[in-house]
């Protein structure tokens, strides 16, 4: 099958489409006479992302479209296996695709379709490979690649946002320095004498004014108005604890926290991403650290085996001390936070499988809510009750004894 995909951006093409070979798998089962004979699970297809859902529910009928199907000798056998190999992410509502696994219906082997012939047994081992591979491999490069798109398509909007920022904040350092150098002036002149008589000179006198201009820095106004406009929130991670960064980022959500106010660089939704020719670095260093401003910014870190091994993360920890207001520890057992981090407060803990199941105690349970509430209250977000945060969790996470 030959598919026509536009080039958006030519650039970049070779990281929105990708052609690889047919996979195979090899499988050990027993055919209908008993025999264990090794077969090989062949799956061709396409996979891809929509540029946008807008426009595509003008009619209303029984089936989404945002599928993944499952082919056997041509034939429809299972029309979406998106909610079982899915997260139920935000990005998966672009996703569609159709598969063909033609040893589903091999017919020296038992019979896997189901008894109204529209889907399969899920314990057929035929059906487990296939699964298996769609859900840790071919989804998350299909959601990496409509993120690549997400960043490329926004990312002109995104700068022209920093950019506007940035000259604010250029200009508010600016009025503030003319401010202080004009008010030191008028004062010296005034009443310069006295200060020479007591024996200050002009730069003393100079530090007197920015202290008392730096103390009374929100009466200006402007100060206010810049901070709204800041990131309020970073999460720092890797991308190979999405699935842990995910449930933070959505429990944030939940407790009144707006998707602008984070930064989370492998969020699904661009708003929370900053360009990604854009460091993290800069953009701390400007608008928190070569700043009047005295806002500050939360770093909520998720720490697992695979944080020494991920560079940016390890420097973000450093960073945190420079333009942070505090910082909350998520941590993936078995791996224990180490030093610049502040490991003196209860980190929470948690566990994930290779299915990126996610599993923690009923004591971290309440620590993770704890230390969302926690962090929304002092931004000011509308906070859920404890109990509506362990309810929601639940259905998230599986909570144990």
């Amino acid at each position: 099958m030959t598919l026509k995909v536009p080039d958006i951006f030519k650039q970049r093409r070779s990281d929105l489409v990708k052609s690889e070979p047919v996979y195979e798998e090899k499988l050990t089962m027993a055919n209908n006479d008993g025999e264990i004979k090794e077969y090989t699970l062949q799956m061709e297809g396409w996979i891809g992302a929509y540029q946008s859902t807008k426009g595509r529910k003008k009619d209303l009928t029984d089936f989404p479209d945002n599928f993944i199907s499952l082919f056997a000798n041509n034939k429809l056998g299972e029309f979406n296996i998106l909610p079982i190999v899915g997260k139920n992410r935000l990005n998966e509502s672009y996703v569609v695709g159709q598969l063909h696994v033609d040893l589903f219906e091999l017919s020296e082997l038992p019979d896997m379709a189901l008894s109204n012939r529209q889907g399969y047994r899920s314990d057929d081992p035929r059906y487990e490979a296939t699964v298996n591979y769609v859900r840790k491999t071919l989804l998350p490069e299909i959601i990496n690649m409509r993120v690549i798109y997400s960043n490329l398509n926004n990312a002109g909007k995104k700068k022209k946002e920093l950019h506007k920022l940035k000259v604010e904040e250029d200009t508010f350092q600016r009025k503030v320095d003319n401010f202080k150098k004009e008010t030191s002036e008028f004062v010296f002149e005034k009443i310069g004498s006295q200060f020479e008589e007591a024996g200050i000179d002009h730069s003393r006198l100079q530090d007197i004014v920015d202290e008392a201009v730096n103390k009374n820095m929100p009466q200006l106004g402007i100060k206010s108005v810049i901070d709204s406009k800041k990131k309020k929130i970073l999460i720092s991670q890797n991308s190979d604890d999405k699935d842990f960064a995910d449930l933070i980022y959505h429990f944030l959500l939940f407790n009144g926290t707006p998707a602008e106010d984070i930064i989370y660089s492998n969020c699904d939704d661009q708003v929370s991403r900053i360009p990604e020719d854009i460091s993290i670095y800069d953009y701390l260093r400007d608008f928190f650290v070569d700043s009047y401003s005295t806002s500050k910014i939360y770093t909520l870190f998720v720490t697992s085996p695979n944080t020494p091994n991920h560079m940016g993360e390890v420097a973000e920890i450093g960073a945190a001390w420079i333009t942070g207001i505090g910082q909350k520890i998520f941590n993936l057992s078995p791996y224990k936070p180490q030093p610049p981090l502040n490991v003196a407060p209860v980190y929470q803990v948690s566990y994930i499988n290779d299915d990126g199941e996610i599993s923690m105690n009923k004591l971290n349970a309440d620590v993770f809510c704890v230390k969302i509430e926690d962090v929304c209250k002092k931004l000011g977000y509308t906070v859920k009750t404890r109990e509506d945060n362990m309810e929601y969790l639940e259905t998230l996470v599986t909570i144990t004894d």
